[in-house]
């Protein structure tokens, strides 16, 4: 059960874009309503990111490190739900579990998800071999891209992790967790 209460009006304007952009659970949307201008500017940071917004990066590698983050936050509902599974097979999620050995996987993306990887679990081991390492793949704008898109990642799923929004969820994800839930896991897709 969450740890938010929904609120009890929801705006037509939240009910649109969530309907529109496909990205919110009806759960999220009814939390969020609680604060209409914080959601609109949520909304616009995190549609700004990948090529289909004003970004650069490809919606495959947001994708991918999106779902990547979402397990180091153990975010259920972020774990849970696909936003790109025409560019992201289920195989390719199932690689997410050793990117390092994934086959399908590009040296860009398994360098954008090292970063990511260190961003969830230990930001402060970034180094310079890191940032030569993606720079070998992406320009200074988009590393700018990747490190936002993690920033916002890592924060905003770990805030919906402690909401314990799983109601809606394939019952793999709800329940109480007595190890990792993983993206890449029977029952996984919604």
């Amino acid at each position: 059960m969450s740890r938010i209460h929904a609120a009890e009006q929801l705006d037509q304007t939240a009910l649109e874009q969530a309907d529109a952009q496909g990205r919110l659970e009806l759960q999220t949307v009814a939390i969020y309503a609680h604060r209409p201008e914080s959601r609109e500017a949520l909304w616009a940071l995190m549609g700004s990111f990948g090529e289909q917004a004003s970004g650069t990066l490809s919606p495959r590698l947001i994708e991918l490190v999106r779902l990547r983050i979402a397990y180091w936050n153990q975010c259920r509902s972020c774990m849970s739900v696909r936003y790109q599974p025409d560019l992201v097979s289920q195989d390719t999620v199932c690689s997410l579990e050793r990117p390092e050995d994934a086959p399908d996987l590009t040296d860009a993306e398994k360098a954008a998800l090292r970063y990511a990887d260190l961003m969830a679990t230990d930001h402060l081991s970034i180094d310079d071999e890191v940032f030569d390492n993606l720079r070998a793949h992406f320009s200074e704008g988009e590393i700018v891209e990747l490190g936002m898109f993690c920033a916002a990642a890592v924060g905003f799923g770990r805030l919906v992790a402690t909401w314990h929004l799983t109601d809606h969820l394939h019952e793999s994800f709800q329940g109480e967790q007595t190890q990792p839930f993983v993206p890449w896991g029977d029952g996984a897709l919604r």
